[in-house]
């Protein structure tokens, strides 16, 4: 028993970094910059957000998001950064783009005509005409919620028109040239 224990406890340990490991780089990932470009920008202090017009382009690590228009929701920090001498940190909340949309992270690539990104569960939900890719594999319907940490996807279908969700995969082959 306790030579199986012996075996066992270091892959437990190993495991259990391995998770914590994991949740720090998705932390590490939602804290790093956003750097946001476009055409026009409109402040809107008492609405804490930030509204960019005209080829958006906004870059968070491996994260990429295009669109004709985005809005950013903030929430407000009053306490005094004494150490770097600014009167207020905000956090993003969410971001709500329109038209054109695109968003790419590694190899997965999600298009649409909106797109809500909720900032807490690092979430994107795609809708009007909603699609996704990977590779060279393919899926569409009403909506595509996508979690950025765990790579994973919900595709809905549109009810109100007898949509159904749409697949294109693309088998390996097994074939050598």
């Amino acid at each position: 028993m306790k030579k199986i224990l012996t075996k066992i406890i270091p892959v437990i340990v190993l495991s259990g970094s391995l998770l914590l490991s994991g949740a720090t780089l998705a932390a590490a990932k939602a804290s790093a910059p956003i750097h946001i470009e476009a055409d026009r920008m409109i402040s809107q202090e008492q609405k804490n957000s930030i509204i960019f017009l005209g080829n958006v382009d906004a870059r968070q690590g491996d994260l990429t998001i295009r669109s004709d228009e985005m809005t950013v929701y903030y929430t407000q920090d009053k306490k005094k950064d004494k150490k770097k001498g600014r009167g207020s940190a905000s956090e993003v909340k969410k971001l709500v783009c329109k038209k054109n949309v695109e968003i790419t992270q590694g190899d997965w690539l999600g298009t649409g005509n909106r797109m809500d990104y909720f900032a807490k569960d690092r979430k994107v939900i795609l809708s009007g005409n909603a699609k996704a890719w990977q590779g060279p594999n393919m899926v569409s319907g009403k909506t595509i919620t996508y979690y950025l940490d765990e790579k994973r996807s919900i595709v809905e279908q549109d009810k109100k028109k007898s949509g159904r969700v749409t697949a294109v995969i693309h088998p390996e082959s097994d074939k050598k040239k």
